[in-house]
């Protein structure tokens, strides 16, 4: 195990310790989840069972041993989750400070300022490696507006056209006696047609939308001119 994390310690950190926070999170770590770094507390006073905090590719964790040292107790924070970090050193030691973007913020003090500085490199390392655009949002970035073109294409000519093929009324049989002859309903104005007109009108661009002759922008467009109107 030690000789695994040899990247990892240095003069201030005691490989023991180190052997024994990372036979704790072996059960611990996710597939292809690898420890980046980790710094353990170091009070002016002997601590027997000092804090120590985790980092590794994927998380933060929070290593806190409870019960005399029998026990430990685990908080992890995903790197999506982290709204920033710090550092600040003292005479006896440095704070490393993280706030996630819930409004939470941990602290643990007195470490080693050797290891909290590290411990903040490989941190502002991981948020800019969040920053930076995947791939697949790239592809899609690039991809040439398709639809808006065909969109462009067709005209409102064309869809009035295709309006007209289907007549908005049956005229009716002629009598014996003289009648006018009633003015298509499509030459009308929309302000000139009875109610019956204008919601047979609406009942003819459905059809024109469920047949595929026309788009749904542009019933919707047709269909907000006859509503005010109904």
């Amino acid at each position: 195990m030690i000789d695994n994390l040899k990247k990892i310690l240095n003069e201030d950190q005691d490989p023991k310790a180190i052997e024994k926070i990372t036979s704790k999170l072996s059960n611990l770590l996710m597939s292809n989840e690898e420890v980046g770094y980790i710094a353990v507390q170091k009070k002016p006073a002997i601590t027997v069972f000092p804090d120590s905090i985790v980092v590794t590719n994927k998380r933060i964790i929070l290593c806190k041993p409870k019960n005399l040292g029998l026990s430990m107790e685990f908080m992890d924070y995903d790197w999506d989750d982290i709204a920033g970090t710090f550092v600040k050193e003292g005479l006896l030691g440095s704070d490393f400070t993280f706030s996630t973007k819930t409004e939470l913020t941990h602290t643990v003090d007195y470490l080693p300022k050797n290891q909290a500085r590290k411990l903040y490199t490989y941190a502002k390392e991981q948020l800019e490696s969040l920053k930076k655009p995947t791939t697949s949002s790239s592809i899609v970035e690039e991809m040439p507006p398709v639809f808006d073109e065909v969109i462009e294409e067709i005209s409102t000519e064309e869809v009035t056209h295709f309006a007209e093929i289907i007549p908005a009324e049956v005229v009716p049989a002629v009598q014996d006696t003289e009648v006018e002859v009633p003015i298509p309903a499509h030459e009308k104005k929309l302000s000139d047609l009875s109610k019956d007109e204008l919601f047979d009108k609406l009942n003819n661009y459905k059809k024109l939308l469920d047949n595929g002759l026309i788009l749904q922008g542009e019933y919707d467009r047709l269909k907000n001119e006859i509503l005010p109107l109904l």
